[in-house]
């Protein structure tokens, strides 16, 4: 209960209501159920100032146990949604009058309700590289939860993994895009997996590479029953990909739990971005995933420079993480 104690303060900000107010009460989910609630284009999103900074790419080809940096503070983002456009976890429910409680617990810079089974275990206190693996069948057997990062190549994946744990270069990032190659296997406190997966839409790799790629990513999600959940990576700085709607379009029609998680939010070029801020970008993806979703999945907004979301991921991992060991 420390890191709750310690995180939840800076992310939420509950309103001065008796504790029996909070009436995010548990229900039973189906397993693997996918993260469909009723969710539509953002509101009142105030943006976050950064300085600019240039692209950087990722590769998970080499590792080390490099120290970190003194993290820079998460970056103040607020999020005011309606009920109907929030993303109630897996063993919450709403009843009618507790709107106002909340909504004061929704996560900051997300649509995502903080329920019942976000717990003392979110902070990554160790991360080691477990292997590599061209096949589903050659991944890790043990069992353990596991949370899928993928996105299209030069979306940050890398650089998401790494400010996650709070280590500079457990994986490489690279001038390069399309460098990983294979299902990369991370073990986080012992007891859960990141895995960094190939990304996809590299126009620069060999049709039979970008091929084997895609085969062996979609029959890792398919084969994988521990995996809790996808988090296709977004990339906030440029308008909507027509790749990325289908991608999302493709693990919604196969029913894979997902989670969109927007990148490089701390980014101001507007005239490389036809003019538009990182949050209306991610609005307007809002508005064209409605035409593939009748609703919208949870959603996060980040920046691995400014370690925006980064909790809030971590958090958002551990009530699902809980909810699925228990279920």
């Amino acid at each position: 209960m420390l890191l709750c104690h310690r995180i939840l303060p800076r992310l939420l900000s509950l309103p001065s209501s008796p504790a029996s107010k909070l009436l995010i009460r548990p229900s039973r989910f189906p397993p693997r159920r996918p993260f469909l609630p009723r969710c539509a284009a953002l509101s009142q999103l105030a943006a976050p100032q950064s300085a600019d900074h240039s692209d950087a790419e990722e590769s998970a080809d080499h590792f080390d146990a490099e120290e970190p940096q003194e993290p820079q503070e998460p970056q103040e983002v607020q999020v005011k949604l309606p009920l109907d456009r929030l993303f109630l976890p897996p063993g919450a429910s709403v009843t009618p009058g507790d709107e106002e409680v909340v909504t004061a617990r929704v996560l900051k810079g997300s649509n995502i309700v903080l329920g019942t089974y976000a717990r003392g275990d979110a902070q990554v206190v160790n991360a080691d590289f477990i292997k590599s693996s061209v096949r589903p069948d050659d991944c890790p057997r043990d069992g353990l939860p596991e949370f899928a990062l993928v996105g299209r190549s030069n979306v940050g994946k890398s650089s998401l993994l790494n400010s996650l744990v709070r280590r500079k270069r457990l994986a490489l990032t690279s001038k390069k895009p399309g460098k990983t190659q294979c299902i990369n296997h991370f073990k986080i406190n012992d007891s859960w997996y990141l895995v960094d997966l190939p990304g996809y839409g590299y126009a620069s790799a060999p049709q039979v590479a970008r091929k084997d790629w895609d085969e062996f990513t979609r029959n890792y999600f398919l084969s994988r029953d521990n995996l809790v959940s996808v988090f296709l990576l977004i990339d906030a700085s440029i308008p909507a990909k027509k790749i990325d709607l289908d991608y999302a379009s493709w693990l919604g029609q196969n029913k894979v739990p997902m989670t969109l998680v927007f990148t490089k939010c701390d980014k101001r070029k507007k005239k490389k971005n036809g003019g538009k801020r990182p949050e209306e970008n991610v609005e307007c993806f809002q508005n064209l995933i409605r035409e593939y979703f009748e609703a919208a999945p949870p959603w996060i907004m980040t920046s691995s420079v400014t370690n925006q979301g980064r909790d809030e991921i971590l958090l958002h991992m551990s009530q699902l993480r809980n909810y699925w060991r228990k279920h």
